[in-house]
Order: structure tokens, then C-alpha cells, then sequence
């Protein structure tokens, strides 16, 4: 018995897999574009609620018969409860395709049709004529890319406010444990570490804005343009009854998009995917930050501890790395290439359409989603296991020169800079040096150098 069936399309006949749900114009992309990563699952989500939403809307604008738009929306149903594992096994195409992502588009078309037949084998849906319907690849696809991007989106901004949450709770709970402050990577005047990580708390809340702020670009939706922007072979207000039916599918203010600008330009992805590189580097820091300080156990900063998640060596037994801040730092140099990559792509949109859509989408959703899977466990994992090293920090408050700086104000800054010089040349601490120098005793120096107080952390931040 065969493996496989003959379907045809305009080019003639094609062989497809004998229980594949897809149909000829997919087998022919499977065979003619191998290469890459697949169509993102969110994507395909998308496009089959787009489908789903058209046939809705053409019923009600009588378009297409009843009959025919209800068994489509009870096709894409039955797809979207799926999970994303069974779902995909029907969508089998790569990124690296037509740029307008027609084969995709093509692909749910021609799945959806297929479960129609098996829901109802006597009502005959066409892929083209019935769930293509008043549709086409090029205000599709793009509308599908806005819709993927804002539900990834959505899902990553709760992974952030979690750990703005845990990095307050740090901040709440060393927020008199008084360390070193470093500037050009050199000792500077003392601050608490709770200072320090209220600053890390604020990056990533002003990060989360920016992100959440940017996203609202990408409510516009260009679905009602079809080919290149026109609307040709859509009724009235198509358009503008799609919006609202996605929206409420999705939850979303969904608005009517000038179509020209949206299947020609990805301007509002790239600003977003933008605001998520700017929170990318912003958690690069951070994880620099806490590897730094944790570094040691003997021969670095040793100011906090990490949890030991892991063996760190396969050679040095003992050794515990700083690993969920690597993996993040790998995933932050990611981003940065995809956001390069991004912004390439969005130059070609030439005349009426960006043909560079896929890898657009794939970049996109690859940064947001990968910074979502990583947050939960670099919070849970490290920042939330961040334990003070309170003896060392005293340690280096102690032994920095820095602390000279209160006494500026007292003998001034050239009489400060000797006692500071003449300390470190002495190798004695800072309160030998500034009794020996005669400007201050050594009460004025324990009455003005007092580290904690330095740091004014009794002042509103």
C-alpha cells in the first residue's frame, strides 16, 4: 500500500505524505526550503485565529456561506486545542522561505481544509477560495507577526516583575549593610547593598516600561490589505470588523492599521524588539554584577554568595560557577544579534512589501522568548539565593581610601588626597595616615568617617 497521495495546485501534481493533514503547496516548500529553524508555534496559533476570525466576520458580511465559515471556525478550533507538540507536527516548514511567508500561510490554509473534510466530508473547503478567504499572504502574515510578538510579549512581563519583587526584597533586607562603592572599576565612597540593588531593581523596572510601552506599537493590524495594501476582494469594513474580532479573541485593543505601512514595514517590531535588547543589556550588567561579587571563594570580591545549582568542574572538585549568570550573558549576545538582524530586515521592505518577514518574527519571538525561559530561573536560582558576606565587606571598607572623601569637607580636598596618597604609600589604613598627617585627631576622624552614615541611607531614594 502507498505512503503516500497525489495532490495538485497550479503547477500540477505532487506527492504528500499519506496521513499528512497538509497539502500540495506545503510538500512542495518542505522539499524546496529544508533549511533553518521552524515556523514559531506562535505564529501558527496566530494565523489559525486569523483564519477562524475571517471566516466569522465573511459570514456576517454574507461573503461565504454559513455553512462553510462554521465548519472553518470548528476546524481552526479543533487545531487550537492541540498542544503545541501535537499541533506542530502539521506545520513542518522552516523560516527560510518565501519572505512574504506565503508557504506558511499556505500551509494553515491547506491543515484547516483537511480537518474540515474530516469533520465533514461532504462540504468541500478549498484552501484558496474558502480559508483564504478575502485574505491574502501579504496582510496575513504580518498580522499574524504583531499578534505573536504581543502575546510573547505578555508573557515575558510577568517574569520580569517577579524578579523586580525578589531584588526589592534583597534591597529591603541589606538595606543598612554597608559596602564599597566601585566607579571605573576602582574603590569609591561606601553605599549598602541595599542601595546597590535598588538600582538593579530600577533598571529592570524602567526596562519593563520601555518594553511594555514600545508594545503598544504593535496593536495595529494590517489584516483587510491583501495583496498590496488595497483591500482588493474584501467587502466593507472588513478590515475593521476583523480587528474586533481578534480582539476579542485576544484580549487586546486591536486597531485598523494603515495597510501600506504594514505589509511594507516592520518599524513597530523593530522598536520593540529594541526595548527588549535595551532590557537584555540591563540584565547583562546585572548578572556581571553579581558574578563580580561573587567571585572567590578566596582569591576575588567575595562580597555575596551564590547557590551551588551545580558541580562547577569536571577537574577541580569543589568549584561552584556562577552558571544561570552565564547563561543569561550567552542569551543577552543572542539578542544583540537578532536585533541586528532585525534591523536589516526591516530595510527591505521594497516598494509595498518586507520580504524578509520570517526571519523577522523568528528573531523576534527567539529574543522574548528565550529571555522569558531564562528570567525564572536566574531569579529563583541566583538573585533570590543572594546571601551577604557582611565580614568581607567590612573588610574592604575598612582597608578602602575612599572613605577620605568625608573628610573633605572638613580639611579640604588637597589635605584629604595627601592623607589618601600617603596611606596607600605607607600601606597603613586610613586612620593611621590621618592622625600622622596632623590635620585631624584621631576623634575628629571617628567622628566624621563613619561608613553607614556616609551613605545616607536614611534619605528618601
Amino acid at each position: 500500500m502507498s505512503d503516500y497521495r497525489i495532490e495538485s495546485d497550479t503547477l500540477g501534481n505532487v506527492k504528500v505524505p499519506k496521513n499528512a493533514l497538509w497539502g500540495a503547496q506545503t510538500e512542495r516548500s518542505r522539499h524546496n526550503f529544508p533549511v533553518g529553524p521552524k515556523m514559531p508555534v506562535l505564529v501558527i496559533r496566530a494565523l489559525i485565529n486569523i483564519k477562524a476570525s475571517a471566516a466569522e466576520v465573511s459570514v456576517q458580511q454574507k461573503t461565504i456561506e454559513k455553512q462553510k465559515g462554521a465548519l472553518i471556525e470548528k476546524s481552526a478550533a479543533r487545531l487550537l486545542e492541540l498542544s503545541d507538540e501535537q499541533l506542530m507536527q502539521n506545520f513542518p516548514l522552516h523560516i527560510y522561505q518565501t519572505g512574504s511567508g506565503t508557504q506558511t500561510n499556505m500551509n494553515v490554509n491547506e491543515v484547516i481544509a483537511h480537518v474540515a473534510k474530516q469533520i465533514d466530508p461532504n462540504t468541500e473547503i478549498l484552501p484558496n477560495d474558502d480559508v483564504n478567504h478575502s485574505q491574502s499572504s501579504n496582510d496575513t502574515f504580518p498580522t499574524a507577526m504583531n499578534i505573536a510578538s504581543l502575546v510573547a510579549i505578555n508573557q515575558l512581563l510577568p517574569e520580569l516583575q517577579h524578579l523586580i519583587k525578589v531584588m526589592q526584597r534583597l534591597q529591603k533586607k541589606y538595606w543598612d549593610v554597608v559596602k564599597i562603592g566601585r566607579t571605573h572599576l576602582q574603590d569609591a565612597t561606601p553605599m549598602t547593598f541595599g542601595q546597590e540593588v535598588s538600582g538593579w531593581a530600577s533598571t529592570i523596572q524602567h526596562d519593563l516600561q520601555f518594553v511594555a510601552d514600545n508594545s503598544k506599537s504593535l496593536l495595529g493590524l494590517p489584516i483587510g490589505g491583501t495583496a498590496v495594501g488595497t483591500g482588493l476582494n474584501t467587502a466593507q469594513n472588513f478590515d475593521v470588523e476583523m480587528v474586533k474580532n481578534l480582539g476579542d479573541k485576544y484580549h487586546e485593543p486591536f486597531e485598523v492599521e494603515n495597510k501600506f505601512y504594514g505589509l511594507a514595514s516592520h518599524s513597530a517590531l523593530t522598536m520593540t524588539h529594541g526595548a527588549v535588547r535595551t532590557l537584555a543589556t540591563d540584565l547583562m550588567k546585572i548578572a556581571n554584577d553579581i558574578k563580580f561579587l561573587a567571585s572567590g571563594p578566596r582569591a576575588g570580591y567575595g562580597e555575596i554568595t551564590i547557590p551551588a545549582n551545580e558541580p562547577g568542574s569536571s577537574i577541580m572538585p569543589g568549584k561552584v560557577n556562577p552558571t544561570q549568570g552565564e547563561a543569561m550573558d550567552m542569551i543577552v549576545a543572542r539578542i544583540m544579534g537578532n536585533d541586528t538582524t532585525i534591523e536589516m530586515a526591516n530595510t527591505q521592505g521594497n516598494f509595498e512589501m518586507n520580504v524578509y518577514k520570517p526571519i523577522i518574527i523568528e528573531c523576534f519571538l527567539d529574543s522574548v522568548q528565550s529571555l522569558t525561559g531564562i528570567l525564572s530561573h536566574f531569579t529563583d536560582l541566583m538573585v533570590d539565593g543572594i546571601e551577604v558576606n557582611q565580614d568581607r565587606m567590612e573588610e574592604l571598607v575598612h582597608n578602602s581610601l575612599m572613605t577620605v572623601t568625608a573628610l573633605s569637607p572638613h580639611i579640604g580636598y588637597h589635605r584629604a588626597a595627601e592623607i589618601a596618597q600617603a596611606a596607600l604609600n605607607g600601606k597603613t589604613d586610613l586612620r593611621q595616615a590621618a592622625v600622622e598627617s596632623g590635620y585631624v585627631t584621631g576623634s575628629d576622624f571617628d567622628k566624621w568617617v563613619k561608613p553607614l552614615e556616609m551613605t545616607n541611607h536614611n534619605r528618601k531614594q
